[in-house]
Protein backbone atom coordinates (compact mmCIF):
# COMPACT_ATOMS: atom_id res chain seq x y z
CA UNK A 1 0.00 0.00 0.00
CA UNK A 2 0.87 3.32 -0.70
CA UNK A 3 1.37 5.77 1.32
CA UNK A 4 1.90 9.60 0.31
CA UNK A 5 0.18 12.71 1.60
CA UNK A 6 -0.24 15.77 -1.26
CA UNK A 7 0.39 19.07 -0.69
CA UNK A 8 0.11 20.37 -3.88
CA UNK A 9 -0.45 19.58 -7.47
CA UNK A 10 3.28 18.75 -8.44
CA UNK A 11 2.68 16.27 -5.15
CA UNK A 12 -0.76 14.81 -6.58
CA UNK A 13 0.81 14.17 -10.05
CA UNK A 14 3.96 12.96 -9.29
CA UNK A 15 4.29 12.18 -6.09
CA UNK A 16 8.18 11.63 -5.47
CA UNK A 17 9.40 9.16 -2.68
CA UNK A 18 12.70 8.18 -1.54
CA UNK A 19 13.38 4.66 0.55
CA UNK A 20 14.47 5.31 3.87
CA UNK A 21 17.52 2.14 3.17
CA UNK A 22 21.07 3.48 4.24
CA UNK A 23 22.37 4.65 0.61
CA UNK A 24 26.33 5.06 -0.11
CA UNK A 25 28.78 4.65 -2.94
CA UNK A 26 30.06 1.63 -3.61
CA UNK A 27 33.32 -0.02 -5.69
CA UNK A 28 33.23 -0.65 -9.27
CA UNK A 29 30.73 -3.80 -9.96
CA UNK A 30 31.25 -5.42 -13.60
CA UNK A 31 28.61 -7.44 -15.42
CA UNK A 32 28.73 -8.73 -18.83
CA UNK A 33 28.62 -12.30 -21.15
CA UNK A 34 25.21 -13.82 -18.97
CA UNK A 35 22.63 -15.65 -20.19
CA UNK A 36 19.99 -12.97 -19.76
CA UNK A 37 17.64 -15.25 -19.77
CA UNK A 38 18.82 -16.97 -16.82
CA UNK A 39 17.80 -15.97 -13.43
CA UNK A 40 21.48 -16.08 -12.57
CA UNK A 41 23.03 -12.91 -14.22
CA UNK A 42 25.44 -11.84 -11.60
CA UNK A 43 28.46 -12.01 -13.27
CA UNK A 44 27.15 -10.24 -16.56
CA UNK A 45 30.90 -8.58 -16.72
CA UNK A 46 32.46 -6.53 -19.44
CA UNK A 47 31.02 -3.16 -19.04
CA UNK A 48 31.40 -1.02 -15.94
CA UNK A 49 28.93 1.43 -13.79
CA UNK A 50 28.72 2.95 -10.86
CA UNK A 51 26.38 1.55 -8.52
CA UNK A 52 25.02 1.57 -4.92
CA UNK A 53 24.82 -0.97 -2.06
CA UNK A 54 21.26 -1.50 -1.75
CA UNK A 55 19.09 -3.00 1.67
CA UNK A 56 16.74 -4.99 -0.41
CA UNK A 57 14.57 -5.73 2.80
CA UNK A 58 13.51 -1.75 2.84
CA UNK A 59 12.15 -1.30 0.06
CA UNK A 60 8.06 0.40 1.17
CA UNK A 61 7.23 3.83 -0.72
CA UNK A 62 6.54 6.42 1.33
CA UNK A 63 6.17 9.95 0.29
CA UNK A 64 5.07 12.42 2.70
CA UNK A 65 6.65 15.81 1.32
CA UNK A 66 5.53 19.16 1.27
CA UNK A 67 6.10 22.08 -0.60
CA UNK A 68 8.95 23.05 1.07
CA UNK A 69 10.79 19.98 0.54
CA UNK A 70 10.20 19.86 -3.20
CA UNK A 71 12.24 22.11 -3.88
CA UNK A 72 15.24 24.23 -2.07
CA UNK A 73 15.91 28.22 -1.79
CA UNK A 74 17.85 28.14 -5.02
CA UNK A 75 14.35 26.36 -6.90
CA UNK A 76 16.54 22.75 -7.29
CA UNK A 77 15.03 19.67 -6.04
CA UNK A 78 16.79 17.93 -2.46
CA UNK A 79 18.45 14.57 -3.09
CA UNK A 80 18.63 12.77 0.05
CA UNK A 81 22.08 11.29 -1.51
CA UNK A 82 24.99 12.64 -3.15
CA UNK A 83 24.46 13.31 -6.49
CA UNK A 84 25.61 11.12 -9.05
CA UNK A 85 28.90 11.56 -10.64
CA UNK A 86 30.34 10.36 -13.77
CA UNK A 87 33.72 11.51 -13.27
CA UNK A 88 34.81 9.74 -10.26
CA UNK A 89 36.44 7.01 -12.08
CA UNK A 90 37.14 6.59 -16.13
CA UNK A 91 34.91 4.74 -17.81
CA UNK A 92 33.79 4.13 -21.48
CA UNK A 93 30.35 5.89 -22.60
CA UNK A 94 27.53 3.55 -22.37
CA UNK A 95 25.84 2.82 -25.98
CA UNK A 96 22.10 2.07 -26.27
CA UNK A 97 22.90 -1.09 -28.45
CA UNK A 98 24.80 -3.02 -25.58
CA UNK A 99 22.22 -1.54 -22.87
CA UNK A 100 19.63 -3.09 -24.48
CA UNK A 101 21.19 -6.25 -25.51
CA UNK A 102 19.85 -8.53 -22.96
CA UNK A 103 16.19 -7.71 -24.13
CA UNK A 104 17.62 -7.91 -27.70
CA UNK A 105 15.29 -10.44 -29.25
CA UNK A 106 12.15 -8.95 -26.76
CA UNK A 107 12.90 -6.03 -29.20
CA UNK A 108 13.16 -7.59 -32.25
CA UNK A 109 9.68 -9.11 -31.99
CA UNK A 110 8.06 -6.10 -31.19
CA UNK A 111 9.71 -4.49 -34.70
CA UNK A 112 8.40 -7.58 -36.20
CA UNK A 113 4.75 -6.89 -34.70
CA UNK A 114 4.39 -3.23 -34.71
CA UNK A 115 3.33 -3.04 -38.25
CA UNK A 116 0.64 -5.95 -37.89
CA UNK A 117 -0.79 -3.87 -34.47
CA UNK A 118 -0.78 -0.92 -36.20
CA UNK A 119 -3.25 -2.67 -39.01
CA UNK A 120 -2.78 -2.33 -42.39
CA UNK A 121 -6.42 -1.36 -43.59
CA UNK A 122 -5.57 2.09 -44.79
CA UNK A 123 -2.10 2.46 -46.85
CA UNK A 124 -1.93 6.09 -45.87
CA UNK A 125 -1.94 5.39 -42.46
CA UNK A 126 0.32 2.43 -42.55
CA UNK A 127 2.54 4.58 -44.45
CA UNK A 128 2.52 7.79 -41.79
CA UNK A 129 3.33 5.31 -39.41
CA UNK A 130 6.31 3.58 -41.06
CA UNK A 131 7.76 7.12 -41.39
CA UNK A 132 7.98 7.37 -38.29
CA UNK A 133 8.51 3.81 -36.78
CA UNK A 134 11.28 3.75 -38.81
CA UNK A 135 12.89 7.33 -38.24
CA UNK A 136 15.62 5.91 -35.85
CA UNK A 137 13.68 5.97 -32.62
CA UNK A 138 15.14 3.51 -30.03
CA UNK A 139 12.58 2.02 -28.44
CA UNK A 140 13.56 3.14 -25.26
CA UNK A 141 10.18 2.95 -23.33
CA UNK A 142 9.48 -0.67 -24.55
CA UNK A 143 12.91 -1.48 -23.91
CA UNK A 144 12.21 -0.06 -20.26
CA UNK A 145 9.11 -2.33 -20.49
CA UNK A 146 11.08 -5.31 -21.28
CA UNK A 147 14.01 -4.44 -18.42
CA UNK A 148 11.44 -4.20 -15.74
CA UNK A 149 9.07 -7.24 -16.97
CA UNK A 150 12.46 -9.18 -17.05
CA UNK A 151 13.76 -8.01 -13.81
CA UNK A 152 10.07 -8.49 -11.79
CA UNK A 153 9.64 -11.99 -13.43
CA UNK A 154 12.56 -13.09 -11.36
CA UNK A 155 11.07 -11.89 -8.06
CA UNK A 156 7.92 -14.32 -9.12
CA UNK A 157 10.12 -17.38 -10.69
CA UNK A 158 8.63 -16.67 -14.12
CA UNK A 159 11.19 -18.35 -16.52
CA UNK A 160 9.41 -15.93 -19.71
CA UNK A 161 7.52 -13.01 -20.17
CA UNK A 162 3.76 -12.96 -20.53
CA UNK A 163 1.93 -11.84 -23.38
CA UNK A 164 0.35 -9.47 -21.64
CA UNK A 165 4.46 -8.43 -21.31
CA UNK A 166 5.00 -8.20 -24.85
CA UNK A 167 1.59 -6.24 -25.79
CA UNK A 168 2.10 -3.64 -23.07
CA UNK A 169 5.29 -3.01 -24.97
CA UNK A 170 3.52 -2.66 -28.21
CA UNK A 171 0.90 -0.45 -26.93
CA UNK A 172 3.56 1.84 -25.51
CA UNK A 173 5.39 2.02 -28.53
CA UNK A 174 2.23 3.80 -30.69
CA UNK A 175 1.19 5.59 -27.81
CA UNK A 176 4.68 7.37 -27.84
CA UNK A 177 4.15 7.13 -31.65
CA UNK A 178 1.31 8.92 -31.50
CA UNK A 179 1.81 11.30 -29.22
CA UNK A 180 4.93 12.24 -31.71
CA UNK A 181 3.15 12.62 -34.72
CA UNK A 182 0.70 15.38 -33.16
CA UNK A 183 3.33 17.07 -31.36
CA UNK A 184 5.16 18.28 -34.26
CA UNK A 185 1.77 19.08 -35.68
CA UNK A 186 1.39 21.53 -32.87
CA UNK A 187 4.66 22.26 -32.73
CA UNK A 188 4.83 22.76 -36.77
CA UNK A 189 8.17 21.02 -36.68
CA UNK A 190 9.46 19.93 -39.97
CA UNK A 191 12.23 17.26 -38.53
CA UNK A 192 12.19 14.32 -36.72
CA UNK A 193 15.30 12.65 -35.59
CA UNK A 194 16.62 14.07 -38.85
CA UNK A 195 13.67 13.39 -41.32
CA UNK A 196 10.83 15.06 -42.18
CA UNK A 197 7.93 14.72 -39.78
CA UNK A 198 4.90 12.84 -41.00
CA UNK A 199 2.63 16.36 -41.44
CA UNK A 200 5.47 17.43 -43.68
CA UNK A 201 5.07 14.60 -46.26
CA UNK A 202 1.25 13.64 -45.87
CA UNK A 203 -0.10 16.78 -44.93
CA UNK A 204 -1.54 18.07 -41.41
CA UNK A 205 -5.09 16.29 -41.81
CA UNK A 206 -3.07 12.46 -42.51
CA UNK A 207 -0.93 13.38 -39.73
CA UNK A 208 -3.54 13.97 -37.32
CA UNK A 209 -5.64 11.16 -38.29
CA UNK A 210 -2.64 8.80 -38.27
CA UNK A 211 -2.20 9.96 -34.78
CA UNK A 212 -5.60 9.82 -33.92
CA UNK A 213 -5.89 6.11 -35.53
CA UNK A 214 -2.55 4.95 -33.16
CA UNK A 215 -4.06 6.48 -29.97
CA UNK A 216 -7.58 4.48 -31.29
CA UNK A 217 -6.12 1.04 -32.12
CA UNK A 218 -3.67 1.17 -28.89
CA UNK A 219 -6.28 1.52 -26.43
CA UNK A 220 -8.23 -0.89 -28.33
CA UNK A 221 -5.41 -3.93 -27.28
CA UNK A 222 -5.18 -2.12 -24.16
CA UNK A 223 -8.79 -2.90 -23.37
CA UNK A 224 -8.13 -6.53 -24.29
CA UNK A 225 -5.71 -6.84 -22.09
CA UNK A 226 -8.77 -7.29 -19.29
CA UNK A 227 -6.44 -5.64 -16.41
CA UNK A 228 -8.00 -2.91 -15.15
CA UNK A 229 -5.67 -1.56 -12.64
CA UNK A 230 -3.40 -1.05 -15.82
CA UNK A 231 -5.90 0.19 -18.27
CA UNK A 232 -6.48 3.18 -16.25
CA UNK A 233 -2.79 3.36 -15.26
CA UNK A 234 -2.21 3.73 -19.45
CA UNK A 235 -5.40 5.60 -20.22
CA UNK A 236 -4.46 8.24 -17.35
CA UNK A 237 -1.37 8.77 -19.21
CA UNK A 238 -3.24 9.84 -22.75
CA UNK A 239 -4.89 12.45 -20.50
CA UNK A 240 -1.78 13.42 -19.54
CA UNK A 241 -0.76 14.32 -22.85
CA UNK A 242 -3.78 16.86 -23.23
CA UNK A 243 -3.07 18.17 -20.16
CA UNK A 244 0.75 18.79 -20.66
CA UNK A 245 0.24 20.16 -24.45
CA UNK A 246 -2.68 22.84 -22.79
CA UNK A 247 -0.46 23.40 -20.34
CA UNK A 248 2.48 24.27 -22.26
CA UNK A 249 -0.17 26.05 -24.83
CA UNK A 250 -0.86 28.78 -21.97
CA UNK A 251 2.14 29.38 -20.95
CA UNK A 252 3.67 30.37 -23.68
CA UNK A 253 6.53 33.27 -23.51
CA UNK A 254 5.46 33.76 -19.90
CA UNK A 255 8.87 34.63 -18.29
CA UNK A 256 7.40 34.32 -14.67
CA UNK A 257 7.17 30.25 -15.38
CA UNK A 258 8.28 28.72 -12.03
CA UNK A 259 10.14 25.17 -11.58
CA UNK A 260 7.50 23.36 -10.60
CA UNK A 261 5.01 24.47 -13.15
CA UNK A 262 8.13 23.39 -15.16
CA UNK A 263 8.31 19.64 -13.73
CA UNK A 264 4.49 19.09 -14.00
CA UNK A 265 4.44 19.70 -17.93
CA UNK A 266 6.96 17.82 -17.98
CA UNK A 267 5.71 14.90 -16.36
CA UNK A 268 2.74 15.17 -18.17
CA UNK A 269 4.35 15.31 -21.61
CA UNK A 270 7.37 12.67 -20.82
CA UNK A 271 7.34 11.13 -17.34
CA UNK A 272 3.97 10.29 -17.21
CA UNK A 273 4.08 7.55 -19.91
CA UNK A 274 7.49 6.31 -18.89
CA UNK A 275 6.27 5.77 -15.19
CA UNK A 276 3.40 3.59 -16.24
CA UNK A 277 5.44 1.83 -18.87
CA UNK A 278 7.67 0.58 -16.04
CA UNK A 279 4.84 0.13 -13.17
CA UNK A 280 2.74 -1.57 -15.75
CA UNK A 281 4.95 -4.17 -16.52
CA UNK A 282 5.60 -4.94 -12.73
CA UNK A 283 2.42 -5.34 -12.45
CA UNK A 284 1.59 -8.24 -15.07
CA UNK A 285 4.53 -10.20 -13.03
CA UNK A 286 2.44 -10.23 -10.00
CA UNK A 287 4.54 -8.18 -7.48
CA UNK A 288 3.27 -6.50 -4.86
CA UNK A 289 2.18 -3.05 -4.42
CA UNK A 290 5.77 -1.90 -2.85
CA UNK A 291 7.92 -2.83 -5.77
CA UNK A 292 4.98 -1.89 -8.14
CA UNK A 293 5.30 1.46 -6.97
CA UNK A 294 8.83 1.69 -6.74
CA UNK A 295 9.18 0.98 -9.91
CA UNK A 296 6.61 3.52 -11.05
CA UNK A 297 8.61 6.08 -9.33
CA UNK A 298 11.68 4.67 -11.01
CA UNK A 299 9.99 5.62 -14.55
CA UNK A 300 9.19 9.17 -12.90
CA UNK A 301 11.94 10.25 -12.10
CA UNK A 302 13.87 9.07 -15.28
CA UNK A 303 11.57 10.59 -17.47
CA UNK A 304 11.99 13.97 -15.82
CA UNK A 305 15.70 13.74 -15.90
CA UNK A 306 15.47 13.05 -19.57
CA UNK A 307 13.00 15.93 -20.16
CA UNK A 308 15.51 18.22 -18.33
CA UNK A 309 18.69 16.67 -20.23
CA UNK A 310 16.47 16.63 -23.86
CA UNK A 311 16.27 20.70 -22.44
CA UNK A 312 19.99 21.40 -21.98
CA UNK A 313 20.96 19.73 -25.09
CA UNK A 314 18.20 21.96 -26.61
CA UNK A 315 21.16 25.09 -26.02
CA UNK A 316 24.39 23.03 -26.28
CA UNK A 317 23.81 20.82 -29.17
CA UNK A 318 24.17 21.73 -32.78
CA UNK A 319 21.41 21.51 -35.69
CA UNK A 320 22.90 18.27 -36.84
CA UNK A 321 22.71 16.80 -33.83
CA UNK A 322 19.40 17.81 -32.37
CA UNK A 323 17.83 16.54 -36.04
CA UNK A 324 16.16 20.16 -35.59
CA UNK A 325 17.29 23.61 -35.45
CA UNK A 326 19.26 24.78 -31.81
CA UNK A 327 16.85 26.79 -29.45
CA UNK A 328 14.04 25.26 -31.06
CA UNK A 329 11.80 25.32 -28.13
CA UNK A 330 12.59 28.64 -27.16
CA UNK A 331 11.93 30.55 -30.06
CA UNK A 332 8.68 29.34 -29.80
CA UNK A 333 8.20 30.41 -26.39
CA UNK A 334 8.40 27.24 -24.79
CA UNK A 335 10.59 28.00 -21.20
CA UNK A 336 12.61 24.91 -20.06
CA UNK A 337 14.69 24.24 -16.66
CA UNK A 338 17.69 26.09 -17.77
CA UNK A 339 15.47 29.36 -19.18
CA UNK A 340 13.87 29.17 -15.96
CA UNK A 341 17.03 29.43 -14.22
CA UNK A 342 18.63 32.14 -16.06
CA UNK A 343 15.68 34.09 -15.86
CA UNK A 344 16.14 34.27 -12.00
CA UNK A 345 19.77 35.85 -12.57
CA UNK A 346 19.48 37.70 -16.22
CA UNK A 347 16.97 41.02 -16.14
CA UNK A 348 18.20 41.33 -20.16
CA UNK A 349 16.85 37.72 -20.60
CA UNK A 350 13.60 38.51 -19.85
CA UNK A 351 12.93 41.23 -22.29
CA UNK A 352 14.02 39.73 -25.24
CA UNK A 353 11.71 36.43 -24.44
CA UNK A 354 8.35 39.06 -23.79
CA UNK A 355 9.30 40.80 -27.20
CA UNK A 356 9.09 36.94 -28.79
CA UNK A 357 12.69 37.38 -30.54
CA UNK A 358 11.20 40.12 -32.91
CA UNK A 359 15.01 41.48 -33.49
CA UNK A 360 17.04 39.78 -35.71
CA UNK A 361 19.97 38.00 -33.76
CA UNK A 362 17.85 38.34 -30.43
CA UNK A 363 17.52 34.05 -30.18
CA UNK A 364 21.36 33.85 -30.49
CA UNK A 365 21.83 36.54 -27.60
CA UNK A 366 19.31 34.55 -25.27
CA UNK A 367 20.58 31.20 -26.25
CA UNK A 368 24.24 33.02 -24.90
CA UNK A 369 22.48 34.71 -22.09
CA UNK A 370 21.29 31.09 -20.74
CA UNK A 371 24.21 29.45 -20.97
CA UNK A 372 26.44 32.48 -19.10
CA UNK A 373 24.24 32.74 -16.16
CA UNK A 374 24.48 29.19 -15.02
CA UNK A 375 21.12 28.24 -16.58
CA UNK A 376 22.68 25.07 -18.07
CA UNK A 377 24.96 24.32 -14.93
CA UNK A 378 21.83 24.66 -12.74
CA UNK A 379 19.91 22.52 -15.11
CA UNK A 380 22.15 19.71 -15.04
CA UNK A 381 22.06 18.96 -11.41
CA UNK A 382 18.52 18.88 -11.65
CA UNK A 383 18.58 16.24 -14.12
CA UNK A 384 21.35 14.57 -11.48
CA UNK A 385 19.08 14.79 -8.65
CA UNK A 386 16.18 12.71 -10.39
CA UNK A 387 18.69 10.40 -11.72
CA UNK A 388 19.93 10.20 -8.12
CA UNK A 389 16.33 9.09 -6.91
CA UNK A 390 15.84 6.91 -10.09
CA UNK A 391 18.63 4.55 -8.57
CA UNK A 392 17.55 4.25 -5.38
CA UNK A 393 14.10 2.76 -6.64
CA UNK A 394 16.05 -0.04 -8.18
CA UNK A 395 16.95 -1.29 -4.51
CA UNK A 396 14.22 -3.17 -4.09
CA UNK A 397 14.89 -5.66 -7.47
CA UNK A 398 17.51 -8.51 -7.14
CA UNK A 399 20.59 -8.27 -8.86
CA UNK A 400 20.67 -9.38 -12.52
CA UNK A 401 21.10 -8.30 -16.02
CA UNK A 402 18.76 -6.50 -16.11
CA UNK A 403 18.67 -4.39 -12.92
CA UNK A 404 21.86 -3.55 -14.02
CA UNK A 405 20.67 -2.45 -17.59
CA UNK A 406 17.95 -0.49 -15.85
CA UNK A 407 20.77 1.52 -13.67
CA UNK A 408 22.74 2.09 -17.25
CA UNK A 409 19.52 3.36 -18.49
CA UNK A 410 19.82 6.46 -15.94
CA UNK A 411 23.73 6.91 -16.07
CA UNK A 412 23.42 6.96 -20.10
CA UNK A 413 21.09 9.65 -19.96
CA UNK A 414 23.83 11.77 -17.76
CA UNK A 415 26.24 10.50 -19.79
CA UNK A 416 24.13 12.41 -22.64
CA UNK A 417 25.23 16.17 -20.74
CA UNK A 418 28.66 14.85 -19.73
Amino acid sequence: MMSMTCHNLLDLVACGCSSNASFERSSVRKYGNANPRSRNCRDFAARRLFCFRRDIASCRVSSTKTPNTLLDDSGIGQSPSQLLNLKEEPRGPISLANLFEVVADDLQTLNQNLRTIVGADNPVLMSAADQIFGAGGKRMRPALVFLVSRATAEIMSLKELTREHRRLAEIIEMIHTASLIHDDVLDDSDMRRGKETVHQIFGTRIAVLAGDFMFAQSSWYLANLENLEVIKLISQVIKDFASGEIKQASSLFDCDTELEEYLIKSYYKTASLIAASTKGAAIFSGVDSNITGQMYEYGRNLGLSFQVVDDILDFTQSAEQLGKPAGSDLVKGNLTAPVIFALEKEPKLREIIESEFCETGSLDEAIRLVKSCGGIERAQQLAKEKADLAIQNLRCLPQSAFRLALEDMVMYNLERID
